[in-house]
């Protein structure tokens, strides 16, 4: 199945945008007739045919329409502090695009190691991320955000902060997929590469956050936040499973 990804997609007919209708029609070299499918990331998949093969301007015409096509079976954001290295920041949104997540906030720490974070590239690397995994759902990646902001803002679940530091109650650090409930929203924090400062942990436990582990391995920043969305993605499938 070859998928494109237009978010003003318009049924019953359709003009692709001049990217995606190059590649359409110039390198996957379809033609009129042929089905393709194409998803607004709201959730909506079309499967579609092409009645215009113009490699600026491939049209399509929906044949049928699918609502809420793979949802996911609960709302995940992973708020991470970019890498020093961009690279390894764009490998976690491809790998969390592909698992499975709701929403995706750059964070600015106290010890950030960048502190400009340019959206473009990341958008595209979700973009392609979404076509290549087949979903109908595109993550929102938000601005860089100050972390004191995503700490005092209403969220509507569990929330939780990962860090290397010593727990700081009696019960220590819960094991994230013990922690986490099937089906419950949840916000998890990822801290750069020196880790949250010990104020901000005190901060966000403040706020309502549970301290977690993700096991006994020390991780880099993108590893840690690819561990956490895979965690929340099996606690799920083990819901979805029974």
């Amino acid at each position: 199945m070859q998928l494109f990804y237009d978010p003003g997609f318009a049924p019953p007919r359709h003009t692709l945008g001049e990217e995606e209708s190059k590649h359409c029609v110039r390198v996957l070299r379809l033609a009129e007739g042929d089905p393709v499918h194409v998803t607004d990331g709201r959730g909506t998949l079309y499967e579609c045919r092409i009645v215009g093969a113009d490699p600026r301007r491939c049209t399509v015409e929906v044949v049928t329409a699918h609502p809420d096509f793979e949802p996911l079976p609960c709302r995940l954001v992973m708020g991470v502090a970019p890498t020093k290295n961009a690279d390894r920041y764009e490998w976690f949104l491809e790998k969390a695009t592909e698992v499975g997540v709701s929403a995706i906030v750059p964070l600015e720490t106290d010890r950030s190691e960048r502190r400009v974070f340019k959206p473009q590239r990341g958008e595209k690397v979700i973009t392609a991320a979404v076509k290549q995994s087949l979903k109908a759902y595109r993550p929102e990646l938000q601005p860089l955000t100050p972390l004191r902001e995503v700490l005092e803002a209403p969220f509507d679940g569990r929330k939780f902060i990962a860090h290397c530091a010593e727990a700081r109650n009696a019960e220590g650090k819960a094991y994230l997929p013990a922690a986490l409930r099937p089906g419950e929203a949840a916000l998890v924090l990822i801290g750069p590469e020196g880790d949250f400062s010990p104020e901000e942990i005190d901060a966000a436990l403040a706020c309502g956050f549970e301290e977690i582990t993700l096991g006994t391995q020390r991780l880099r920043t993108e590893t840690a936040a690819v561990t956490a969305t895979v965690m929340v993605s099996v606690v799920n499938g083990m819901k979805n499973r029974k």
